[in-house]
């Protein structure tokens, strides 16, 4: 018996990507760690079909891909929110293309946006499959940088301090405050004094300290 087959299943998933030895290779990932690959497509329509067919609980989508290599997959991944908005939707790229990842973010919850260079940390890629699955939200690193490069000069994060920024980017990575802790090497209750700082500071005083954390992430990705 494999080790895919000994572990509770985690969920199915649709991958698609017309690199193929890329996707048998996501796909032996995904199973290994105990998930059902219910589907592999090499291009955007046979994707949605797919999705339609399986209704998995994530859809793993390459960015760029037939006919055009142009944003099919980003395309794809908006039909799939509109279809079916429970599934969560991972999105892949060679290169950060900060325009087609907020699009992407900026429709919720369940999404997530990684360089395929990440895909080779293989802890971090199933944390962030995990993440998703769970509800949250992805975004790369390096994207957090891109936009912390790009900020307006009515910059509504202004007035947070350095330490609160590097808060604030960890959380936009969709990391938990232990998470940012082990990052930071602070402990969980700096963590949460940090957090309840920015979230005083952007004026997000109200609902419940998941919501505000998404409103908190979305000032962020939109304050470049």
């Amino acid at each position: 018996m494999t080790d895919a087959a000994q572990q509770p299943a985690r969920g199915r998933v649709v991958l698609a990507d017309d690199d193929i030895l890329l996707r048998e290779g996501l796909a032996s990932l995904c199973e290994r760690v105990g998930y059902q690959v219910a589907g592999q497509a090499g291009d955007a329509s046979r994707l949605l079909e797919l999705v339609d067919e399986e209704r998995p609980e994530l859809a793993i989508v390459d960015i760029r891909m037939p006919p055009d290599h142009s944003t099919e997959g980003l395309k794809a991944a908006r039909t799939i929110r509109e279809r079916h908005p429970d599934t969560g939707i991972l999105v892949l790229s060679a290169f950060v293309e900060v325009e087609d990842a907020l699009e992407l973010l900026a429709s919720g919850r369940k999404v997530g946006y990684l360089l395929k260079s990440r895909v080779t940390v293989v802890d971090e890629f199933i944390e962030a499959l995990e993440r998703i699955h769970r509800g949250g939200s992805v975004v790369d690193p390096s994207l957090v940088q891109e936009l912390f490069s790009a900020q307006r000069r009515d910059d509504p994060l202004a007035h947070l301090s350095a330490r609160e920024r590097e808060v604030l980017a960890l959380m936009a990575e969709g990391r938990s405050n232990a998470g940012i802790g082990r990052r930071l090497w602070v402990t969980e209750g700096t963590v949460e004094k940090h957090v309840r700082s920015i979230l005083g500071k952007l004026g997000l005083t109200e609902d419940t300290e998941d919501h505000r954390r998404v409103l908190a992430v979305l000032t962020f990705l939109e304050s470049r």
